[in-house]
C-alpha cells in the first residue's frame, strides 16, 4: 500500500479521498490555491503545501507546481479526483516518469479511452454501436465543411479531452459552426488545457446512462450497475440515480457484460464510467468514456455498499479485486441532487460568502460537502457546492427521503439549485421515471 497521498484537487472531492485515505490509514498532502489557503481539505489533509495563485492554470492545472510539491511532500502516489488534469494523458505520464504512481489508467490507455473521439473509433471497432462523429477538427484544415457534412446536422461539437458540459456547442446549420467551434475550443483550453474539438450527430431527445467499471491490474473487470444521468442543464449533469428506472434487468445484464468485455480489450484498470445515449425507441449508443471517479460516485456507493475511492487506492497499489460479478449486489435506490452556487430559473453563477449552512440528516441521507459557514464560493472554480444523496427501499422512498433533506438543507447568502431540484423531482414526469435530455430546459422556460 502507499506511503503518502497527494491530493491534487480541491472541494468536496479533495475531502472526499481525504477520508478515504484516514480509514486506509495513508496520510495525505493537500495542495491548494491561494485562495483556498483556508479550505477544509487543507486543514483535515496530514500536510499542505501552496501552488499558485487563484487562477486554475496557474495552480490546479499547473503539472509542474503539482509535481514539485510531490517530490517536496516525499509522496508514491497522486489522486487527481475529477475534473482539473483527473483525465490529462500527460500528467499521467509525467507521473509515471517521476516514479510517482498516478491512481487511475496508465497514460497510454488513458490517452486512448480519455480521448472521446479515439475511445468512440475503439468501442466501434470492439463492438458497441457508435454515434456517428468526426475525428479532431480544426478549422485551419480546409475540410471543415466536408468533415461535418459527413455528421449532419443538428451535430454536437465536444472537447476531446473532457466532459462535464464545458467545450460543448449545439450547431443546427452550417454558417453557425465557424463561430460554434472558436467558442468550443477556447472553453476546452481553459477547463482541460487542450483545444481538440470533434463533432458527432446532436440526438435529439435521448437518455443519457452510464456504466461503473472497477478494474485492477490483474486483468480482472466488474462492472457496479448504471446511473441515469439524464437530467442535465447545458450538458451538466443535475441529478442522478441508480438504478435507472429505464433499464430492465436483461439490459443491465447484457450491456454490462458488453462493457465490461470492452474495458478487457483495452487493458483498463482502476475506475472509470462507460457512458450510452438512449434513444426513444430504446436504440444504445456509446458516447463516451470517463477515466476518472465521476461526481455521482456516491449513488453507486449507496446501492453497492462498496467505497470506490477506497477501492481504486487498492488497485492502483496493486492489489487484486476482492470481488467478482456475482459478488455484487444491488440493494434499493438512491438519488443525488447536485447543488450548485447558481441563480435557479438562469443557472448564471452566484459566488460569494455562505452566510448560514445546515445541511440535513435523517435515515438514507448523505452530503458530501467542503461548504460551512463563512465560506467564500469562488468565482474561479466549479459552482459545485454540495452533492445531497439520497437512499430508499426503493424508489419512491429515495424520493421521498430527497424531498425532506432539500426542504431541510440551509444555504443563505448565495443562490443555489434547490428551488429547481424540489421543482424537478415533485413533477409528475419525472416521478413516473418519464423523461429526457430535454426535461429540465422544458421546465424552466
Amino acid at each position: 500500500m502507499f506511503g503518502k497521498i497527494l491530493v491534487a484537487n480541491r472541494g468536496e472531492i479533495a475531502l472526499r479521498i481525504i477520508y478515504a485515505c484516514k480509514e486506509l490509514q495513508i496520510p495525505t498532502v493537500a495542495v491548494y490555491s491561494e485562495e483556498d489557503r483556508h479550505s477544509l481539505h487543507v486543514r483535515f489533509a496530514d500536510e499542505a503545501l501552496c501552488i499558485g495563485p487563484a487562477r486554475s492554470q496557474e495552480s490546479y492545472l499547473n503539472i509542474p507546481s503539482i509535481i514539485s510539491a510531490a517530490e517536496i511532500a516525499d509522496v508514491d502516489a497522486i489522486h487527481p479526483g475529477y475534473g482539473f488534469l483527473a483525465e490529462s494523458s500527460h500528467f499521467a505520464e509525467v507521473c509515471e516518469t517521476c516514479g510517482i504512481k498516478f491512481i487511475g489508467p496508465s497514460a497510454g490507455v488513458m490517452e486512448l479511452m480519455g480521448n472521446k473521439a479515439r475511445a468512440k473509433k475503439k468501442m466501434s471497432e470492439v463492438g458497441l454501436a457508435i454515434v456517428p462523429g468526426t475525428g479532431i477538427i480544426k478549422e485551419a484544415d480546409g475540410k471543415l465543411e466536408q468533415m461535418t457534412a459527413e455528421v449532419g446536422y443538428p451535430l454536437i461539437l465536444k472537447a476531446a479531452a473532457g466532459g462535464g458540459g464545458r467545450g460543448m456547442r449545439v450547431v443546427t446549420e452550417p454558417e453557425q459552426l465557424s463561430n460554434a467551434l472558436a467558442i468550443a475550443q477556447s472553453e476546452a483550453e481553459s477547463a482541460f488545457g487542450s483545444s481538440d474539438i470533434y463533432a458527432e450527430r446532436f440526438l435529439e431527445n435521448p437518455r443519457h446512462i452510464e456504466f461503473q467499471i472497477l478494474a485492477d491490474q490483474h486483468g480482472n473487470v466488474v462492472h457496479l450497475g448504471e446511473r441515469e444521468c439524464t437530467i442535465q442543464r447545458r450538458h451538466q449533469k443535475l441529478i442522478e440515480e441508480s438504478p435507472s428506472p429505464f433499464i430492465s434487468e436483461e439490459l443491465r445484464q447484457e450491456l454490462g457484460q458488453k462493457v465490461v468485455l470492452a474495458m478487457k480489450a483495452v487493458g483498463y484498470e482502476n475506475v472509470g464510467t462507460v457512458e450510452f445515449l438512449f434513444t426513444p425507441d430504446g436504440s444504445s449508443y456509446f458516447l463516451e468514456m470517463n477515466t476518472r471517479i465521476q461526481v455521482e460516485h456516491p449513488v453507486t456507493e449507496m446501492v453497492t455498499g462498496l467505497d470506490i475511492v477506497k477501492e481504486q487506492i487498492r488497485a492502483a497499489a496493486g492489489e487484486k479485486l476482492r470481488f467478482a460479478q456475482q459478488d455484487i449486489t444491488f440493494r434499493g435506490h438512491s438519488i443525488e441532487c447536485r447543488i450548485n452556487a447558481e441563480c435557479p430559473e438562469k443557472f448564471t453563477p452566484s459566488p460569494g460568502r455562505i452566510t448560514a449552512f445546515h445541511p440535513p440528516g435523517g435515515p438514507g441521507i448523505r452530503v458530501d460537502s467542503a461548504a460551512f459557514t463563512e465560506y467564500l464560493v469562488s468565482p474561479h472554480y466549479d459552482s459545485l457546492i454540495a452533492k445531497l444523496i439520497a437512499h430508499g427501499s426503493d424508489r419512491q422512498e429515495a424520493l421521498a427521503r430527497m424531498n425532506r433533506a432539500l426542504d431541510l438543507f440551509v444555504i443563505e447568502g448565495i443562490q443555489t439549485l434547490i428551488p429547481l431540484h424540489k421543482k424537478i423531482i415533485n413533477h409528475p414526469d419525472f416521478i413516473e421515471g418519464q423523461f429526457d435530455t430535454s426535461f429540465v430546459s422544458r421546465l424552466n422556460s
